[in-house]
């Protein structure tokens, strides 16, 4: 009898009973006053309604026209269901859409090769806190703000025929926009201008967010700052290069309205961008025909999308 006080003290003393996460939450939400939960349940369902209505619902209804005829003209019940025909039109006996192709290629490698690597150059050169470096990054920055179709006006002043600043340069008479040969890689450089300003801001953000112990570990192993740069600076900074992945191959997708100012996506500049509103607000109105192509570039946007936000969930696991 005397040994049993011993063997219960001997005895692991239970932990305490630990609050759950949902217990918590709980606590925490009946500490908000009636406003604060309106407050935030209009945070959350305003955002939410708008991205569904704007976002979500439109591009369902493209999807679904893109099995339709549909016109735009005749109504919603008399629509004819046409099953894939708008896709193997597109692909079979719709000229403009493998030049199309074709150029959106052509503008994703232009912005890929040289834009984006021009940009973090840049981007690595600003990051060493140069004389003027604030001036340098507003302006490399100020065409970012700018949209694409006044981008293209600027430009105009650079690529006119008969006053265009190029031409009175070099003593040229090129036409720039209007000649089918050339007017691809002028438009591109317009858009690789305003391209070269976006990475370098994100890469100078991923640049203030490496740990410095690492150049210096790197620096004492007697590497140089160009293979520092490539074997530790650059891998740490795979975030940022998802997100620049995506925003390349999007710009790539969506560059409308520089060829839509200059000759609305015709005469070597034709795009899948461009197709869509030819057939869908154009003379055709050829809503399903239309939206099968806007399908198309939904679907491709949507792989790297998916890869990106494959990535960023990964990561926040580990």
């Amino acid at each position: 009898m005397s040994d049993l006080p011993l063997i219960q003290a001997d005895r692991a003393v239970p932990p305490p009973a630990t609050t759950t996460s949902t217990g918590g939450r709980r606590r925490r939400l009946r500490l908000l006053s009636r406003t604060d939960r309106v407050v935030i349940t209009l945070m959350v369902l305003v955002p939410l309604l708008l991205v569904t209505g704007f976002v979500w619902l439109p591009a369902a209804a493209t999807v679904l026209l893109s099995g339709t005829n549909w016109d735009g003209i005749g109504p919603l019940n008399e629509i004819e269901f046409v099953g894939a025909r708008n896709y193997s039109d597109v692909v079979n006996i719709y000229p403009p859409f493998v030049p199309a192709v074709q150029h959106n290629l052509l503008w994703l490698a232009a912005l890929f090769v040289v834009a984006t690597p021009f940009g973090m150059f840049l981007a690595v050169l600003l990051d060493k806190e140069l004389r003027g470096s604030r001036f340098y990054q507003t302006a490399l920055y100020l065409p970012v703000v700018l949209s694409l179709a006044l981008i293209g006006f600027v430009w105009q002043l650079l690529y006119s025929r008969d006053q265009g600043l190029i031409n009175a340069v070099f003593g040229s008479s090129i036409d720039w926009y209007g000649d089918s040969n050339v007017n691809i890689w002028a438009v591109m450089v317009a858009s690789g201008w305003r391209h070269v300003g976006y990475i370098m801001l994100l890469y100078l953000a991923g640049l203030k967010g490496v740990d410095p112990s690492l150049r210096e570990a790197a620096a004492v192993d007697g590497a140089s700052e160009s293979r520092a740069f490539f074997r530790v600076v650059f891998p740490v900074m795979r975030p940022i290069n998802i997100i620049v992945l995506v925003v390349t191959v999007i710009e790539s997708l969506r560059a409308f309205d520089l060829v839509w100012v200059v000759n609305k996506g015709r005469n070597g500049l034709e795009l899948i961008s461009a197709l869509v509103t030819q057939n869908v607000v154009g003379e055709a109105s050829r809503i399903g025909f239309g939206s099968a192509l806007a399908t198309i570039m939904l679907v491709v946007s949507l792989v790297f999308i998916t890869i990106y936000l494959a990535t960023v969930m990964r990561e926040n696991r580990e």
